[in-house]
């Protein structure tokens, strides 16, 4: 038992979850451009500050994003970007 205590133990987080972070992206992301917005410097803004007012409110994209943690937000870009960049 005492061995358990020295090892890393990995998390992984269930892909569902990603799934539908994924999903929540895409839908900001539309609004953003339905509203004449440059989707990637409004979600940029949003990140950096919290300020949920960079995010529009049209199709209700402001309360989907609210749904993620920032944190969670940028780890799940962040993955993107290496999947299609880096590997």
């Amino acid at each position: 038992m005492a061995d358990r205590f020295n090892e890393t133990m990995k998390f992984e987080p269930p892909k569902e979850k990603s799934v539908m972070i994924t999903g929540i992206i895409k839908s900001v992301y539309e609004a953003l451009e339905k509203k004449g917005y440059d989707p990637k410097n409004q979600i940029i803004g949003y990140i950096l500050s919290g300020d949920p007012t960079y995010i529009t409110s049209h199709d209700n994209a402001r309360n989907l994003i609210r749904q993620i943690d920032r944190d969670e937000l940028l780890e799940e870009l962040l993955d993107c970007y290496l999947e299609t960049r880096v590997k």
